[in-house]
């Protein structure tokens, strides 16, 4: 146990599936796992173990941001021996050519933060996924027919749409690195993974997009629309 998990090691599965709120943790429970039961709920990051078609799975929150990512993912790598966290979550799009609940698989993430150079002391802002691990995501959503998008996303410190002048960090990146879309969690998790020689992947649903024209989901339509990015991270899960 840790001061932010309460769970038994042998509480915690190999594979993970993280997404933000502790309330979709526990609806993906509800509606997808068999023989679930709750093994966390420090602080309310619910985190549920059970069976999806006889796979062990885990199901926890991460919480928003890269601090509260950063802390539960290190302690599942470092202390629960997890192999694997495939993050799910919400993200906000930049290019034209994204639909409301289209789903992006992020192949590197970019960051301005210095969660390496606190960490680590080093002075990293891009970190890559789990080329395994996006292999079989990808191979799993043309199996089942759920579309994705993959490319380079972004993790920010706070919600982009609040940002004063999204243009002006824009301008700070490299003309090379041009984000799909924006979310605050992966980079994070990539890196972690990275430096404990764990796998980490992200799946992101569209829910906001700043390209122009704005668009939001409602609550409602986030809730529903998210269920094929949950489809392929489980279906997904039973390769791994």
């Amino acid at each position: 146990m840790t001061p932010h998990n309460e769970a038994k090691k042998e509480d915690i599965a190999k594979i993970v599936i993280m997404p933000g709120d502790p309330l979709r943790a526990k609806y993906i429970a509800e509606n997808f796992l068999s023989n679930y039961k709750l093994v966390n709920s420090v602080r309310n990051i619910y985190c549920y173990t059970g069976t999806y078609k006889n796979k062990e799975i885990t199901v926890m929150a991460s919480g928003m941001g890269m601090p509260s990512m950063g802390i539960y993912s290190y302690e599942l790598f470092k202390f629960y021996d997890v192999d694997t966290i495939i993050r799910i979550g919400s993200c906000g799009g930049y290019s034209k050519n994204l639909k409301l609940f289209d789903i992006i698989l992020s192949e590197q993430v970019f960051s301005e933060s210095n969660y390496a150079l606190n960490l680590n002391n080093d002075d990293c802002h891009l970190v890559s996924a789990s080329l395994q691990t996006n292999s079989i995501i990808e191979e799993t959503s043309k199996e089942i027919n759920i579309d994705i998008i993959k490319g380079t996303t972004m993790c920010t410190e706070c919600f982009d749409l609040y940002m004063t002048d999204i243009n002006q960090v824009f301008s700070r990146i490299s003309k090379d690195i041009k984000p799909l879309a924006a979310e605050m969690e992966a980079f994070a998790l990539f890196y972690n993974a990275k430096l404990l020689g764990k796998k980490a992947s992200c799946l992101m649903s569209v829910v906001d997009i700043n390209n122009g024209i704005t668009q939001s989901a409602t609550s409602e339509e986030r809730e529903k629309g998210l269920s094929n990015m949950i489809k392929l991270a489980l279906e997904s899960s039973l390769k791994l």
